[in-house]
């Protein structure tokens, strides 16, 4: 496979990277740039994803081919983690839509920038030679606004410059489709004021998403920087436990003006929860299980476990209780197992197949109690009651871990690494 002249980076984006043998090896993250002492851009490596969400740098010196279908290397990874030096700057990450001031003989005016290319050069260095971009802002009589155009790189002022309000629409599109988790992963890469441009981007209900996802550290760093009402609102559309232990992390004044600006029933939800120690049952459950009355019928109760924003923990359980149906509920009666309900006819009541023998805890409980009872049976989430025996909420298996884990779990390393890649050395 021949290696083209010109590559476009953000086209590399997702590109699968193989091996001599041609056996995948990892997919293009991010392509990493520094700048020469004349100032213009040099390619000098690509931030490659390989087993485990892990991301390590691979120079371009190990690439032997490369272009939008696929990267070849010579087969020698270093599984070190990628961290960015400085100097370093990642093209999707950090450049796209930057802000750019056009040459004259371009027309002028400003532009954002979508992409750039790379041209490989005596030497076997790759150089940026060409920026894609779109036009902000006019350009004279002759340039319309939003048309886009290939500019040499070394005509533009601008690229290596920061500026405040960058955007992140090109980036963003590139995150389109990946899961919450892997979401926050790209943001932590980022330095943190490009974190914050990107995260600010994010709709509402993706954010509250990503957020849950992120260390503690970086999501209190996120939300401090949005102003307080759509703060609020992303509060609102996180799940309770989730936004209980985020509020918990704020300070006091900022925690109780979040809450007083949130819907009333959300924040009182987030209140109760904050009541509770953090490696309790009750710091750990969620208020919002699916929750149905005995008289709801199995088809009603498998349509509420489909729902798009419910765990895949807490969809494997219906907890049946007396009315009230929300939490603190009626006096609760038991649980219907999924399986169960793909068992019976549709129509059936789901009284009829209550397990009322299914083991519960008390908000007060410590965590220990919670981890071994769901070990002993099997089980992803279990129902917290009150002392009148009433559903307060549950605890499901993704939170038990959570807590379990170290505080940057997130963050450390996997413990593993795959031998048959590390034989070649460092960063190069």
């Amino acid at each position: 496979m021949s290696t083209p002249s010109r590559v476009f980076a953000a086209r590399l984006a997702g590109t699968g990277v193989f091996d001599p043998n041609r056996d995948r090896v990892g997919r293009v993250h991010d392509v990493v740039v520094v700048s020469r002492t004349t100032g213009a851009l040099r390619a000098v490596g690509l931030v490659v994803e390989v087993a485990g969400k892990r991301r390590v740098f691979v120079p371009l010196s190990r690439v032997t081919s490369m272009d939008a279908g696929a990267v070849i290397t010579t087969g020698l990874l270093n599984m070190r983690r990628f961290e960015q030096r400085a100097g370093e700057i990642q093209v999707v990450g950090q450049l796209l839509d930057r802000t750019l001031t056009l040459h004259e003989r371009d027309g002028g005016g400003d532009a954002r920038l979508e992409d750039l290319a790379i041209e490989l050069r005596r030497g076997r260095d790759w150089d940026v030679t060409k920026l894609f971009v779109r036009r902000t802002v006019a350009g004279g009589l002759r340039w319309r606004r939003g048309e886009s155009l290939l500019v040499d790189a070394d005509s533009v002022a601008g690229l290596t410059v920061e500026r405040p309000g960058q955007g992140a629409a090109t980036l963003l599109a590139t995150l389109e489709g990946l899961k919450p988790a892997d979401v926050a992963d790209v943001l932590h890469d980022l330095p943190e004021g490009r974190r914050l441009e990107v995260a600010v981007e994010l709709d509402d209900e993706r954010l509250a998403d990503v957020l849950e996802e992120l260390s503690d550290e970086d999501s209190v760093a996120i939300l401090t920087a949005l102003d307080t009402d759509r703060a609020a609102r992303v509060l609102d559309v996180m799940q309770p436990d989730d936004a209980a232990d985020l509020v918990g992390e704020l300070p006091a004044d900022t925690a109780a003006e979040l809450l007083e600006r949130m819907e009333p029933e959300e924040a009182d939800d987030v209140r109760r929860l904050l009541a509770y120690g953090e490696h309790t049952a009750g710091g750990l459950m969620t208020t919002e299980p699916v929750i149905l009355g005995p008289e709801a019928t199995i088809a009603s109760a498998l349509a509420h476990v489909r729902r798009r924003d419910l765990a895949p923990a807490l969809s494997t359980l219906v907890f049946v209780v007396r009315p009230p149906l929300e939490t603190p509920t009626g006096r609760f009666l038991g649980v219907v197992h999924l399986q169960a309900m793909l068992r019976e006819p549709p129509h059936d009541a789901l009284g009829t197949i209550l397990d009322k023998d299914i083991e519960w805890v008390l908000p007060t409980d410590p965590l220990g109690k919670v981890t071994r009872l769901l070990a002993t049976y099997n089980l992803t989430a279990l129902p917290v009651l009150d002392e009148q025996h009433r559903l307060l909420g549950a605890v499901s298996a993704d939170d038990v871990l959570d807590r379990l884990l170290p505080d940057d779990w997130r963050d450390a390393d996997d413990a593993l690494t795959d031998a048959s890649l590390t034989p070649g050395g460092g960063r190069g």
